[in-house]
């Protein structure tokens, strides 16, 4: 049985435009965040491990949100009030980015999908993929970038639940910390595209 996509999940769409970003600038993103083919290996481990985990970690993360006022403000409806229905379209999408994080290849198909994500966090994008009537037209980016951490240090838990020696853990959760670092750095483009 094929599980559907979540809605408004568009990877490999032929509608994405492609990234502004150049493999190249791609590569050495990577070589500044120390980046190395032991990282994608480790990944792939961490995704074995992370992805079958995927709706604990979700409930970890959005009990997170929902306990910061200033985090939840993002997924209002027009009522001020969260918006449920917005809120399940994107831990649908948040669940399968976590499984695109950990397996599929960094290239320039995964750029463009990085570059859509950006949009909709930035006032070029955010609510129209679930058509939602939000005071909130952005996502401030400070919001977005203080988010690795949380993102980050919660999985360590997570990675280590199946009983992976220590040593291993290690090396999947700082390949976790450094794509979680490229996916905000990524998402962080339209926010200043000239300084970029």
């Amino acid at each position: 049985m094929t599980i559907p996509a979540p809605a408004g999940y568009t990877y490999d769409s032929p509608n994405l435009t492609s990234s502004p970003i150049s493999l190249d600038e791609l590569a050495e993103l990577q070589r500044s965040l120390l980046w190395s083919a032991e990282d994608a290996g480790a990944l792939r481990r961490a995704g074995e491990i992370l992805v079958p985990q995927t709706d604990r970690i979700l409930d970890v993360w959005y009990g997170f949100v929902g306990a910061n006022s200033h985090l939840v403000a993002t997924f209002a409806g027009a009522d001020g009030q969260p918006d449920l229905a917005y809120l399940a379209a994107v831990r649908a999408r948040f669940g399968q980015w976590i499984a695109d994080v950990c397996t599929r290849e960094y290239d320039a198909n995964w750029l463009a999908y990085q570059e859509e994500i950006a949009r909709r966090h930035h006032t070029s994008g955010k609510n129209r993929t679930d058509g939602v009537d939000s005071p909130a037209t952005h996502i401030p980016l400070r919001h977005l970038l203080a988010l690795i951490v949380p993102i980050t240090v919660t999985v360590r838990d997570f990675l280590g639940a199946t009983g992976a020696p220590a040593s291993e853990v290690d090396v999947m959760y700082h390949a976790w910390f450094k794509a979680i670092t490229l996916s905000a750095v990524l998402w962080a483009r339209p926010y200043s595209p000239d300084l970029w």
